[in-house]
């Protein structure tokens, strides 16, 4: 019936195929003249537009069955033509079924944008007016329509009328599943109606309609009752599985369409209502991939707040890590709120804190007291072993007793080692997340009883690898894990401690060769300045700072606060990130704005910082303070994060700013890059202090105020402690010189959070042997030349940027290099005592 009604329609509007065929012909002339001459083929492109023209206007004269005809034909060839389809079809009228029947199919298939509302509204309300028996014929393209549809660009509302019109016009059995209950347009609807079958039993249509009655992310209590009620029904219970694992093998970016969104939320509320098999690794699973935190998945934040939600009303011990795990990996604000929610019901439950609910809640993952696990895999013996704060090591004993790292050749296709693996990656995202977590408690002051600190920190496989790495102050002392015997014990930090003390433990910790999880004994303090207590209620320490805006973006994520990125569009000018600190009883924000446009682009390359502020939370709203009433731990935290911020992403720390050939911010860059060292500076100076008399180039190094002065062959050079830039005795010359990254160093660190410190060491270490440097375009630079008479003139810095600008400043939204790319000289040396 359809092929007949497609050739009779060709026949109809015979004079539209020719019409169209010489538009073709016309355009393929056109395209032939770009392609060989290179002109813009302006004549065929005349005519062309000329003939699209006189077809329009016969189209708008032409009537009845022609009409109808001619636009069947469009909608068969489709791409180019859209107008002219539109335009026949806003006149037809009197459409017989196989011609209906026809548009359909010839539809079939295609895409639409968010211009094709209109005509779409149109061609369902065609469908619709024809009897149920028709409508069956030609359910494949209907459905295939709506697939479209859903996932289409028209406006959202919009979107959903047509879905839920096109879904009714499915309904052609009175006993079936009504299809706008479950629409069909998405895979995970599909799965569940291919469960349910055409027409399930009345008690489980009454379930799927009960799921889609629940419009916010938790249920009322009445939505709860009923739904318990329901589920007692035969099959229910197994349809609530079947709808949670559909969402795991949903593959495409929309999980499920926006028609469908809340019957998908009541399914995950029903699953967590029946304790489903698998709950927490699924729900998880489906709060991440539909939260936006993932490159390449659609947000859903209405599926993601439900699953989180469910999260915290679950019984299982491992939903509070599975909580923990989200609080580290989404950003979106909204939903961290709701993880926040979560995690405050969980422990409201248990009658304790949240922060003392994560801490009881971190799984071991198997792993014995000393941070190992082994498991047989054929002949060979596995072993999973947390080596540091930072390291999961995977190892492989053969039958022999050989110990290798490399996977043997015969275990690569074993299922048993893809579950090793699987495996390892879920210690590295605990392992993280609890480093994270505890250093977030040096905000908060907390005291643990002896045996409760013993059970959840010193001896937990897992944590116990971070906290034994740490200082603790227990019966008034500050003592390392392993010599903790009494409680109650906290978390040592240098601002409660007298200077002889922090001085000895930096000494203990540098003697023993000790790398902290994080920085502890040479944390830095940060104090309230006479300066911050006349402004009162904020902080201009750290404003008026250029930095590279890709990269604060970055990092500010990275260390767990949240901001909105820079740029042309409204309400882009200006940011404000926050971060919540003391089990979110304070609150710390940190202005910027825009400060300069990457060139012939509309990103924002350039940002000023601006004020420090912080609030305390009142109720559920926050209240301005002023900066002297903010406990001591939580400012210094709180002020430690942005130097950190500033440090890392300032262009004092880019060593051929000056070399850009750009005058705007050079003053700057000039005042920051030699000026007064900023707290971490001065940390590291101490640090450098202890680490390098036992290094080889001890004797040609020395300490200042603000420098590392290293005495080389041929000059002494002047490395600043806070840029690691440079200065050549005599004159204060500039030296440019990039010290690639490089993790062979020998020299131990006792703490490297920016690559500072290595990248001064490294600098130390080439530039004291500067006789043995071979690299001419280092050499150019401190090598003086003479001219007129014997006269002593020095080179400009940076000798060869030009060469290799090709790599210089490299950006990336998504995350910030800490390797430093520019077109100075290159030194890959390592640090070696």
């Amino acid at each position: 019936m359809v092929d007949e009604t497609l050739a009779s329609a060709e026949s109809s509007a015979s004079w539209l195929s020719e019409a169209l065929k010489q538009i073709d012909a016309l355009e393929a002339e056109r395209r032939q003249w770009l392609e060989t001459s290179g002109t813009r083929g302006a004549g065929a492109g005349k005519r062309t537009v000329a003939a699209r023209r006189d077809m329009a206007h016969r189209l708008a004269r032409t009537r009845g069955a022609e009409r109808r005809a001619a636009t069947i034909c469009l909608a068969s060839r489709w791409s180019g033509y859209e107008k002219e389809f539109a335009l026949a079809l806003s006149g037809t009228e009197e459409w017989t079924f196989p011609e209906v029947a026809a548009l359909l199919t010839a539809l079939q298939g295609r895409s639409f944008h968010w211009l094709d509302e209109g005509w779409l509204s149109r061609v369902v309300e065609l469908a619709a007016e024809f009897d149920a028996e028709e409508r069956a014929m030609v359910r494949e393209p209907l459905t295939s329509i709506m697939k479209a549809v859903a996932e289409s660009s028209i406006e959202a509302a919009m979107r959903r009328r047509l879905v839920r019109r096109i879904a009714q016009a499915l309904q052609t059995d009175p006993d079936a599943l009504p299809v706008s209950a479950l629409v069909p347009s998405d895979e995970w609807a599909v799965a569940v109606r291919r469960h349910l079958g055409r027409t399930p039993p009345v008690h489980l249509v009454r379930l799927v309609e009960h799921a889609g009655e629940l419009s916010a992310p938790r249920p009322t209590k009445t939505w709860r009752t009923r739904c318990l009620e329901l589920l007692q029904e035969a099959g229910a219970r197994e349809l609530a599985q079947v709808a949670l694992d559909a969402f795991g093998r949903v593959t495409p970016r929309l999980i499920v369409s926006d028609e469908n969104v809340d019957v998908a939320r009541g399914f995950i509320w029903a699953a967590t209502l029946a304790r489903a098999y698998g709950l927490v690794p699924s729900l998880a699973d489906l709060a991440l991939r539909t939260s936006g935190a993932r490159r390449g998945d659609r947000e859903e934040l209405r599926l993601s707040g439900a699953a989180i939600n469910a999260l915290g009303d679950c019984d299982d011990p491992s939903a509070v890590p599975a909580l923990a795990q989200l609080q580290q990996a989404i950003r979106h604000r909204a939903l961290r709120k709701q993880i926040d929610t979560a995690l405050i019901t969980a422990a409201g439950r248990q009658g304790i804190t949240p922060g003392q609910l994560l801490e009881r809640s971190i799984p071991s993952h198997g792993l014995g007291p000393d941070g190992t696990l082994t498991r047989t895999i054929g002949e060979w013996t596995a072993t999973l072993a947390i080596e540091d704060a930072t390291t999961v090591r995977l190892s492989f004993r053969s039958p022999e007793g050989k110990v290798v790292r490399s996977i043997p050749a015969a275990l690569k296709e074993s299922p048993e080692l893809a579950a090793v693996k699987t495996l390892r990656k879920e210690i590295r995202q605990t392992l993280a997340a609890e480093r994270a977590r505890v250093e977030g408690l040096f905000a908060e002051d907390r005291a643990w009883p002896y045996e409760e600190w013993v059970r959840h920190y010193r001896d937990h496989p897992v944590t116990g690898v971070i906290a034994r790495g740490l200082i603790w102050t227990a019966e008034g002392d500050a003592r390392f894990a392993d010599e903790v015997t009494a409680g109650p014990v906290r978390l040592w930090h240098p601002a409660g401690a007298s200077l002889d003390e922090v001085m000895a433990l930096r000494e203990t910790v540098t003697e023993r060769r000790l790398r902290q999880p994080f920085k502890q004994a040479f944390r830095e303090v940060y104090l309230l300045t006479p300066a911050e207590r006349e402004t009162r209620v904020y902080s201009n320490r750290f404003a008026a700072h250029i930095v590279g805006h890709s990269r604060l973006y970055a990092i500010v994520k990275e260390r767990g606060w949240q901001t909105n990125w820079l740029g042309t569009f409204d309400g882009g000018y200006d940011a404000e990130a926050r971060k919540e600190l003391a089990e979110g009883g304070w609150r710390v924000t940190f202005h910027y704005e825009a400060a300069g446009m990457q060139d012939g682009g509309y990103e924002v390359e350039l940002a000023a910082t601006d004020q420090v502020r912080f609030e305390r939370r009142e109720g559920r709203g926050w209240q301005a303070r002023d900066l002297a009433g903010v406990p001591p731990l939580v400012f210094s935290e709180a002020m430690r994060d942005v130097d950190l911020f500033i440090a890392v992403t300032s262009i004092a720390a880019d060593t051929a700013w000056v070399d850009r050939g750009e005058d705007r911010y050079v003053d700057y860059w000039r005042e920051v890059t030699f000026g007064e060292l900023p707290p971490s500076a001065e940390v590291r100076r101490d640090a450098l202090a202890r680490i390098l008399p036992r290094t080889a180039i001890a004797d040609r190094c020395t300490l200042t105020e603000r420098y590392l002065v290293v005495r080389g062959d041929l000059r002494t050079y002047k490395i600043h402690l806070g840029s690691a830039n440079i200065l050549m005795d005599p004159g204060d010359v500039y030296l440019c010189i990039v010290t690639a990254s490089n993790r062979g160093g020998k020299v131990f660190l006792p703490f490297e959070e920016d690559g500072r410190m290595s990248l001064i060491l490294s600098k130390a270490f080439l530039l004291a042997g500067d006789s043995k440097i071979t690299d001419e375009t280092i050499l150019r630079q401190i090598r003086p030349r003479r001219l007129d008479g014997g006269r002593r003139h020095v080179l400009t810095p940076c000798a060869g940027a030009d060469r290799d600008r090709r790599h210089s400043h490299r950006r990336r939204r998504g995350g910030f290099d800490r390797r430093n790319y520019d077109g100075c000289a290159y030194h890959s040396g390592s640090a070696t005592a």
